[in-house]
């Protein structure tokens, strides 16, 4: 584990980093800007309980009173389901001030990632990364969360990149960048809410121990940067596609209107999604989270095994 006089480890997560046990880090903008409490609060408990039933420790990150927590406390969780959106969603250009405020973030893919790494923790799971918007030909609206991937050696569990971007810009980018693209038991990018997209991943691996391995490989070769596996919403949850895509469709049609841009972009689609759809979109968001949490502690499980 790193030293940083800013970072504070849950105990619980800094006995398991010391042990060599596995480790799953967890994003708390699901939980502030992800949907409405209580049932935030009781989907992010059963997050941390799927990851114990599959054999690792949960490690839920966010920023409190200007500390960089790995780990929080049930009673930590449950102030930032309270809060909500009136924590600061926080990405890598907010750390400094609300560091030096000693105010509260809520971390994205971007910002879990780093704090993952500063405490040591090497396995991340999430809902889905941030990518390139569409229309970010003119907007130049490209998530920090693909930056942080290039850089930074965290592996990300998700169900695949977010479908309201650009995928066919997003994946680009991701090569341009070096990321591996791995599709965990299929070939085809899931796209969050369903599970195919029409655009190829890199590779595709079919077991915990596989994605183990090469997540390994990668970090023994001293390669810089993350890798990025993406898993498939399961059948019973996925959603229709045309359904979907229409949603979106009329959801960034609206952001427009209402002029939204920048970080509020995502939240803002994403809420007016659900809102078309009838919530539909907010249970398969929920399901999606489960079942990459379960992949991500199994993967963490698998990575002890091999350095045994």
């Amino acid at each position: 584990m790193r030293t940083n006089k800013y970072l504070d480890v849950n105990p619980e997560v800094a006995q398991a980093l010391a042990e060599g046990k596995p480790v799953v880090a967890l994003e708390s903008t699901i939980i502030s800007h992800g949907m409405p409490y209580p049932q935030n609060v009781e989907t992010a408990l059963q997050v941390e309980k799927i990851i114990r039933d599959n054999g690792a420790v949960p490690a839920t990150i966010a920023i409190l009173g200007g500390r960089l927590k790995a780990g929080l406390t049930a009673e930590e969780i449950e102030y930032l389901g309270k809060t909500g959106t009136g924590v600061t969603k926080a990405s890598r250009r907010d750390l400094p001030v609300l560091v030096a405020k000693k105010m509260d973030g809520a971390t994205t893919v971007t910002t879990t990632m780093m704090i993952a790494h500063m405490a040591g923790i090497q396995i991340f799971a999430t809902g889905g990364i941030g990518g390139v918007h569409r229309g970010a030909e003119t907007s130049m609206d490209i998530s920090a969360d693909l930056e942080e991937l290039a850089h930074t050696p965290v592996m990300v569990i998700c169900a695949g990149a977010k479908s309201i971007l650009d995928l066919g810009l997003t994946l680009e980018y991701l090569e341009t960048h070096g990321v591996p693209v791995i599709g965990y038991g299929t070939e085809e990018l899931p796209a969050f809410y369903t599970r195919r997209s029409g655009f190829r991943v890199d590779y595709r691996l079919d077991s915990p121990e596989e994605l183990a391995e090469a997540f390994l490989a990668q970090r023994a070769m001293g390669i810089e940067g993350g890798m990025l596996v993406t898993n498939p919403i399961p059948e019973e949850y996925s959603m229709d596609p045309e359904v979907i895509n229409r949603a979106i469709d009329e959801a960034i049609a609206e952001s427009v209107k209402a002029g939204i841009h920048g970080k509020e972009t995502t939240p803002y689609l994403l809420a007016k999604v659900k809102d078309i759809t009838g919530g539909d979109s907010l249970d398969s968001n929920i399901r999606l989270v489960f079942n990459n949490a379960a992949l991500a502690a199994r993967t963490a499980a698998a990575c002890r095994r091999l350095r045994e």
